[in-house]
């Protein structure tokens, strides 16, 4: 695939996420609910990734092996995010304070930040891109990208699972998860899912410039980490959890899952 090419179809794919998330930012201008922002990035990577494989001038068993796998993952995701998020009818706690604290300008500032999810939506595609333009045979990579996906759906799907099932004993209330995975770490989802952008750069670096797709995974790891992930997760799992999730914090490991360590203010 020519640069001209891959240029036109990315203009194309944000085109495309765009007019999803103007639809969806005109809805919450109704429903004074943005929650479903979420839904909408994760499928239009799927669908940023069928598009690409159907128009990719690539070897078509990696275009069409990348679309399926991408399409698979990121709408299961956008299920679990209307299922869980989405269906309730009251909007997510991280938007609702976002909603507070922009105050007059909300719908001004929820209209920027949809657009951006669009544009941030075309930029974490580009590893798809780059497979679908790649003419190499199958080989080594691509197995390694299969097995990293593979992995990643199975622990964040499980992962999701624990802690639905968690939450769904009444009990449960006002407690923090620390079943299955989330034993090993606060955030297994999120883990996970780096493991499937790890995969996915994996298939792009068949291609020249493949290299380029490991940006993918490096500035999802950023987001997690930093931005849009971990920290505002727990700042609305300290509001509503307070001392019970701050006990957590001291014992559980972050992101990366490891053994959990003795509470520090308990030993003291």
């Amino acid at each position: 695939m020519t640069l001209a090419g891959a240029l036109e179809l990315s203009l194309v794919g944000w085109a495309v996420a765009g007019g999803v998330m103007l639809v969806l930012w005109l809805v919450q201008l109704r429903t004074k609910d943005a929650t479903e922002v979420d839904v909408a990035w994760a499928a239009n990577l799927g669908v940023l990734a069928l598009l690409y494989a159907a128009r990719g001038e690539g070897l078509p068993e990696r275009r069409w092996l990348v679309g399926g796998l991408v399409a698979l993952a990121t709408w299961r995701l956008a299920l679990y995010l209307y299922l869980d998020r989405g269906r309730k009818g009251v909007e997510d706690g991280r938007y609702a304070a976002l909603r507070a604290s922009w105050g007059a300008a909300a719908n001004a500032k929820f209209f920027v930040f949809f657009q951006a999810q669009a544009l941030l939506d075309v930029l974490l595609a580009l590893p798809f891109l780059l497979a679908a333009g790649s003419g190499e045979p199958l080989g080594a990579l691509d197995g390694v990208g299969v097995a990293l996906v593979a992995i990643g759906l199975v622990g964040e799907s499980l992962s999701d699972r624990q802690l639905a099932r968690f939450r769904a004993d009444a009990r449960n209330k006002g407690r923090t998860c620390r079943a299955g995975l989330w034993r090993y770490s606060r955030h297994p989802n999120y883990f996970f899912q780096w493991l499937l952008w790890c995969g996915y750069a994996s298939f792009a670096l068949a291609a020249p410039w493949g290299w380029l797709g490991l940006a993918s995974p490096l500035a999802m790891l950023c987001l997690i980490l930093f931005v849009t992930g971990i920290p505002p997760t727990e700042a609305q799992a300290l509001r509503s959890r307070g001392d019970d999730y701050r006990a957590y914090q001291r014992t559980t490991s972050a992101f990366f899952p490891w053994f959990p360590k003795e509470d520090s203010a308990t030993a003291s």
